[in-house]
Parts: C-alpha cells; structure tokens; sequence
C-alpha cells in the first residue's frame, strides 16, 4: 500500500495557480455524455482565458472532429481549447501511415464494432467493411453498446475472427462508459472479451503513451513539471499520466461518484493522484 496522500482541492482554481498545461479527459469531467457538469462550462473557459494551453484527451474511438462538435452542442465555448486528441483520431492516422506504406492492403475487410453506427473511425481508409467474424481480415473496436446489446451478444459476433487469430484494434480502453442508462460495459471491455476468446488486441489510447506523446507534441513539448492531466478514471488517467511524468488529478464526478473506498482502488490500479476534486469547476 502506497503512503502517498492526494491532496484534495476545492476547484482547478489552484491548479491554474501552479501549472501551465492541462490534459483534460472529457466524459467524467467534462461532461456525462447527456449534459455538461454543473460549472464545467465555465470552468474549462476560465482556463483558457487566464492563458493556460489545454489539451483534450480522450478515449473516444471517434476521431477529434466529430468529438469537437459535440462539445459546442453541449454548450461549451468556441476557442475554449487548444487541441483535441482522441484514441481514435491517433488510429486513424496510424492506419492512413500503413496505408500510404503499403502495409495494409486496400479492400481489408474490417469488422468494425462501433455506435450507433458510427463509421468515422475508418472514413477516408482503403477498407471495406463487413457484419460478419466470419470472414474479417481486420476488427476494429472504436465503442461499445452495452446499454443495447448484452455481452453474449458481442461474443456471437466476435468469436469466429478471435478463433482465426484475426488482428484486433481497440481504439477505446475505457472498462465502464457512461450512458443515459447508468454505467455500462465500454470497448475496453470488449477487447478483453475478444482476448478472452483466443484473439489478441493492440489498445490504442489512454494509459498507453503514443496518445500522450501527441497530446504533448500538440502542446509544444513542454517541461513536464509544468503539466497537470485531469480525469476521472485511475486506470486510464491518473495511471497513464503518471507513466509520462506529469501531475495528476482525479475528478469524482464520473465513474467513481459512488465509490467509497477510493484507497483501494488506488492500490488495486498501482496508480495514485496527486491531488482530487470532486469536480471541474472553479472552486
């Protein structure tokens, strides 16, 4: 068990005090999928306006556009980040590179696991899609529907291409995602389901380093004692911040609102916050 003590705050207020970056997850601290947290709003444009560099990143398996639009939707304020950088926007320019190399065939057949059937995960990709395991040569699963479908229903189609050791892409890690039905099974627990089954995955995302790498390229490579990385998720975010160097914050608004025993939850994930707040607002 770990001594370290995460300093609890009131608000990112003090943060703004003391770093210059911020990397800031979005479901969970920004907004619940449905509706921004009380404050958010406000919150993420005082950053902004007091000079700070603020990067998204998230386990979206959507690329950067889509995920900026629905952030005006919700209300948030033009101009009121810098970057945005989704797992699925770090994908995507991975495939389009093996494309242009020639080291993914055009007319692959990808079984692609998405949301309501979201297909901007593999537009503008020399791929051709299919429903079937049956004869994918590629999966690739960028979201989960866990509030429409039960897992039997993913191992169905899964299977077939996890028995043929057909390469599978996880575009988003995330176990739990938040849903207007509560909390649902995400993508990261369907590519444990898929390696479950006999196949392998390659995660693309947090805590993996290739997405921070952008996210801090995007930020002009700064001094990592100068950045802060806010989420709500010990797993992804406080564990994929540490494994870079940079300060951490666990926001108690998303997915461990209802938990009690966060200690444990440190210790079971080896990750630990340097500070927590139970939400993203000024103060």
């Amino acid at each position: 068990m770990s001594t370290k003590q995460a300093k609890h705050l009131d608000g990112i207020g003090a943060l703004a005090e003391r770093y210059e970056v911020f990397l800031l997850d979005q479901f969970g601290v920004l907004h619940d999928g449905q509706q921004p947290y009380s404050g958010a709003v406000e919150a993420l444009s005082a950053l902004k306006r007091v000079g700070k560099t603020v990067v998204l990143i998230s386990n979206s398996g959507k690329r950067a556009e889509p995920n900026e639009r629905r952030l005006l939707k919700l209300g948030f304020e033009a101009g009121s980040w810098d970057h945005f950088v989704s797992s699925g926007e770090v994908a995507w320019r991975a495939f389009h590179a093996m494309a242009a190399s020639g080291k993914l065939r055009p007319g692959t057949r990808c079984l692609l696991i998405s949301r309501d059937s979201d297909r901007s995960a593999i537009d503008g990709l020399p791929l051709t899609l299919t429903d079937s395991g049956d004869d994918a040569e590629l999966v690739l699963i960028s979201a989960s529907e866990g509030d429409r479908y039960d897992l039997d229903h993913y191992r169905k189609l899964l299977g077939p291409a996890a028995a043929k050791q057909v390469t599978c892409f996880c575009t988003n890690p995330d176990r739990i995602m938040l849903t207007a039905v509560g909390p649902r099974f995400g993508a990261g627990e369907l590519a444990d389901l898929y390696e479950g089954l006999g196949g392998s995955v390659t995660r693309i995302g947090k805590p993996y380093p290739a997405i921070y790498d952008a996210a801090l390229a995007l930020a002009g490579n700064p001094d990592r004692a100068s950045v802060v990385c806010v989420g709500d998720s010990v797993e992804h975010d406080i564990a994929g911040g540490s494994g870079v160097d940079v300060a951490t914050a666990l926001v108690l608004s998303g997915i461990l609102a209802d938990i009690a025993d966060l200690a444990g939850v440190f210790d079971r994930e080896g990750a630990y916050p340097d500070y927590t707040l139970n939400a993203f607002r000024l103060r």
